[in-house]
Parts: structure tokens; C-alpha cells; sequence
């Protein structure tokens, strides 16, 4: 298994990954080929109750483009990540993790496609995560737009190869993080996605 506090970790395509962190610890994203999309969704690390809401933390910064200076909040409005460096600045905090329905219903596929929702239950699992727990991820390098009547339409990623964000952790964190299995999220194709853990000093 990687250990990414010792370099770059790579998540393969169409797959995902869990970890933790700790506080004050720093974990890059990192987009290697570029307009690839990495959901991510989290847990306090010892209240499983505790989780990622894109609802409080799009209410608290009064937009829904989130970047550089921006919190990511928990549930109970206790903040979760502070956005630091971002050499993309577009991300999506609106849609949920792709899933085997939404294949269904949206595109129409017939049988088992790879989803978001999968890799992160998969990889939660192990920490007592059930599937129901994951709600809404914050989509890292996700080009959502919303026009002025309010529909909604997935673009390719601006992230260009080698282009990454930091996210600070506020507190102990469980994390999950894939490398999207969506084609309309991805400019058609999938590819890996990339990460590390800047530890915390002291």
C-alpha cells in the first residue's frame, strides 16, 4: 500500500483509495495528465457522524465555486479543510459521486459500470463506513456550470497536466478519494490521479 507521506501515491483509473489524516496535515491533489476529475469525501476521524457537507460549506462562503482561502465544513459547521494553494481554482461541491443508478438512469447503461460511489464505500468499508453515510463529495477539478435559469451542465476540466490543490485538514480526518469514473466528467477518457500528504510539524 503507498504511503503517501512519503511521496506521490497514483489512484488508478476508475478507482479509489481511503486514508487519514491528521490535523493540520496537508493532502495534494494532483491531476498527472490533465481533465481528470478526484471526488472526496470525509469523516472525523473518531465521530463517523461528523461528515463532509457541501451544503454548510456553500451557505458559509455565500457562493458555489470554492478555491484558495475557502473552508470546507462539516455537518455540524465545524470547519474541515481550508482550500490552500490551488493552481486550477474550478471544482464542483453541487453533485454527488457518481453511481451504478445514475449510470443508469442518466446514460442508460446496461450492467455494472465503475462509479465514485463504489470505490469510496469499498475503500470506507474497512472503517465501518456504510454505503449511506456518503453524501454529497467535493469534486475536485469538476467544471460545473450553472447558467442564469439554473441548468446545469458538466464541462471538460480545466486542470492541465501536473496541476494540483491543497486542502489543510482542521481536524483528525477519515478520507476517501477516487480517480472518477464518469466520461462526461473527464473529457471522455479515465485516468489516474495522484496524491500526497504534507505531515503536519510537531
Amino acid at each position: 500500500m503507498c504511503d503517501a507521506s512519503h511521496g506521490r501515491c497514483r489512484i488508478a483509473p476508475q478507482s479509489g483509495t481511503a486514508f487519514t489524516l491528521n490535523k493540520g496535515d496537508v493532502l495534494r491533489i494532483i491531476d498527472p495528465m490533465g481533465e481528470q476529475v478526484a471526488d472526496l469525501f470525509a469523516f472525523h476521524r473518531d465521530d463517523h457522524n461528523c461528515v463532509l457537507s457541501s451544503g454548510r460549506s456553500i451557505d458559509y462562503a455565500s457562493k458555489i465555486y470554492l478555491s484558495t482561502g475557502d473552508v470546507l465544513y462539516a455537518n455540524d459547521s465545524r470547519p474541515m479543510f481550508t482550500i490552500g494553494e490551488d493552481q486550477v481554482g474550478r471544482h464542483d461541491f453541487l453533485l454527488t459521486p457518481c453511481s451504478q443508478e445514475m449510470f443508469e438512469i442518466l446514460y442508460k447503461v446496461k450492467g455494472h459500470h465503475p462509479s465514485c460511489f463504489e470505490n469510496l464505500y469499498t475503500h470506507l468499508a474497512p472503517h465501518g463506513i456504510k454505503p449511506s453515510q456518503i453524501t454529497t463529495t467535493f469534486n475536485v477539478f469538476m467544471n460545473v456550470r450553472v447558467r442564469e435559469d439554473g441548468v446545469v451542465s458538466v464541462e471538460p476540466p480545466t486542470s492541465r497536466a501536473g496541476q494540483w490543490v491543497e486542502l489543510r485538514a482542521e481536524m483528525d480526518l477519515l478520507c476517501g478519494l477516487t480517480a472518477c469514473s464518469a466520461e462526461g466528467s473527464n473529457n471522455g477518457s479515465f485516468k489516474p490521479i495522484e496524491y500526497e500528504i504534507l505531515r503536519a510539524k510537531g
